[in-house]
């Protein structure tokens, strides 16, 4: 199993890039966001997420950790397969993608190739139901709530809502937001912020 590759960058082409790794050529689907981060003849490193069939052998590739489990959190939800999750991302971040969910906000994800509304509206639906469950089972921790303003305590639930979409657990986000200066923050400048950290 592959879990990330580091390597010479040999070749670029729409969604793919071509890292060499001891001698062998690995062609890596990936995004518009991982491939403006590379450059031909220099050394890359991609997290990857394999994708086997009984006639295919694939291999996906992101610069981010938060972009590769934001890929493995599409392919769960029913109907969507590795392309449809590639052209997603290639159409709006990993913190964009899950502001969406929360929101519910489908045309930010209609806006990836191939995309529809229907298969736009069952990503909100799953991901955001699933997020709830996920929510209702743990114990997220919103330190000093009352002291902070009501408006940047509901920003920082959202943005906690927002970063389990993104496949993170309730203790590490606990974690990274305990330290985190975030009065006045909108949640999208939360959920930037916590990803850097959770990096």
């Amino acid at each position: 199993m592959f879990y990330h590759l580091n390597g010479i960058v040999t070749d670029i082409d729409i969604n793919l890039a071509v890292i060499e790794c001891g001698g062998v050529g690995y062609a890596v689907n990936t995004t518009t966001s991982t491939l403006s981060s590379l450059r031909i003849n220099e050394k890359a490193k991609l997290y990857i997420s394999e994708y086997v069939k009984e006639d295919c052998f694939e291999l996906f590739g992101f610069a981010t950790m938060s972009e590769k489990r934001c890929f493995e959190m599409l392919l769960t939800v029913s109907g969507i397969g590795p392309k449809a999750a590639q052209a997603i991302l290639c159409a709006t971040t990993p913190e964009g993608l899950a502001l969406a969910i929360m929101n519910g906000d489908d045309k930010a994800i209609t806006a990836a190739q191939g995309v529809g509304k229907k298969i736009a509206q069952r990503v909100i639906l799953e991901l955001k139901d699933k997020v709830s469950k996920e929510m209702g089972k743990t114990s997220v921790e919103i330190p000093a709530a009352a002291m902070m303003p009501a408006e940047t305590g509901t920003n920082k639930n959202d943005a906690i809502a927002a970063l389990m979409v993104l496949g993170y657990g309730a203790a590490e986000i606990n974690a990274v937001i305990r330290k985190l200066d975030i009065t006045g923050m909108s949640t999208e400048q939360i959920v930037k912020v916590a990803l850097k950290n959770l990096a």
